[in-house]
C-alpha cells in the first residue's frame, strides 16, 4: 500500500503552502494528525492509512501548519485564532469534498471538533485521543505544552514533559512555530458540542487522561460511540488498535 502514498500541496486560508499525502482509492477520508507529530508518523507509519485504505477509503492526511512537510512560519500573523480549522476547510474545497468522512487524534481532533461546530458536515467523525475538557478548557494544555517548548533539557526523565520533548526531537519539529499554535487554539462550548448530531466516534486509550473524559465527551453528543483501545495518550497512536477500532466503526458504518 505504500507505494501508493501520494504528496501534494494546497493552499492554507492565507495561502501559506500546506501539504497533504494520500492513500487508497475509494471514498475520502480525511485525518488529522496530533500536536508535534505529522501525517507520516500518526497516520502511516504505524498502517493505520492502509488498514482504512483497505476498506475503500482514499485518506487523505494533511500536515497542519507549522509541522511535517507544511509550511512553518515565525510571523505572529500566520497563526491567528482557529487558523487550523480555516485550513482545513481550506483542504476541503481545495478538493472539492462535500461527501467525505472527518477526523483526528488529539490536537487533530480538537481541529475536527473545531470543524464541526463551524459547520462541517461529513457523514462520520472520529475523534480520538481527546477528553472533554480538552474541547471546552484549551489553556491547561496549553500550558504544559508550553513548558515542553521554552524549557528544554530540564525534565525529569519519564515525566510526561521529558516524553513530549523526546517526541518533539523524533519529528524535528519548530519549537518557534509550534509555540505560534499554540495562539491559535479556541474553545469548543459545551451547548455547541451537544448540538453536533454528525455519527461520531470517540476513541480513547484506557490509560489515557491527557486532554479529559472522553467518556464525558461521547455522553455529551447525541450521536457518539464510546470506545477504548489500549495504552497512554502517546502509546495508544502507535498501537493497532487504532486502526483497527476505526476501521471496524468507518467500515460498518459504509456496509449499513
Amino acid at each position: 500500500m505504500t507505494a501508493e502514498l501520494s504528496l501534494d500541496y494546497f493552499p492554507g486560508r492565507d495561502g501559506a503552502r500546506l501539504a497533504y499525502r494520500a492513500l487508497g482509492q475509494g471514498r475520502p477520508l480525511v485525518l488529522i494528525h496530533g500536536y508535534f507529530s505529522n501525517a507520516m508518523v500518526n497516520w502511516v507509519r504505524y498502517g493505520h492509512a492502509a488498514k482504512l485504505a483497505a476498506i475503500g477509503y482514499r485518506v487523505i492526511m494533511p500536515d497542519l501548519r507549522a509541522h511535517g512537510d507544511s509550511a512553518k512560519p515565525h510571523d505572529v500573523a500566520a497563526y491567528p485564532p482557529d487558523v487550523l480549522a480555516d485550513d482545513g476547510f481550506a483542504l476541503l474545497e481545495h478538493l472539492q469534498l462535500d461527501d467525505y468522512d472527518l477526523g483526528g487524534y488529539s490536537l487533530g481532533a480538537r481541529t475536527t471538533m473545531r470543524m464541526l461546530a463551524r459547520g462541517a458536515r461529513p457523514a462520520r467523525a472520529v475523534l480520538s485521543g481527546m477528553g472533554l475538557e480538552g474541547l471546552v478548557a484549551t489553556a491547561g494544555r496549553s500550558g504544559f505544552f508550553q513548558r515542553v517548548l521554552t524549557e528544554p533539557g530540564t525534565f525529569e526523565r519519564g515525566s510526561p514533559e521529558f516524553m513530549a520533548e523526546a517526541f518533539l526531537k523524533t519529528t524535528g519539529g519548530d519549537p518557534v512555530a509550534l509555540l505560534r499554535v499554540l495562539d491559535t487554539f479556541v474553545d469548543t462550548p459545551l451547548e455547541a458540542i451537544r448540538r453536533i448530531a454528525t455519527p461520531t466516534l470517540v476513541l480513547i486509550g484506557s490509560e489515557d487522561r491527557d486532554n479529559g473524559s472522553a467518556r464525558a465527551l461521547a455522553d455529551a453528543m447525541p450521536q457518539a460511540r464510546y470506545t477504548e483501545m489500549p495504552g497512554t495518550h502517546m502509546s495508544a497512536v502507535t498501537l493497532p488498535a487504532l486502526g483497527a477500532a476505526m476501521a471496524e466503526y468507518l467500515g460498518s458504518a459504509n456496509e449499513a
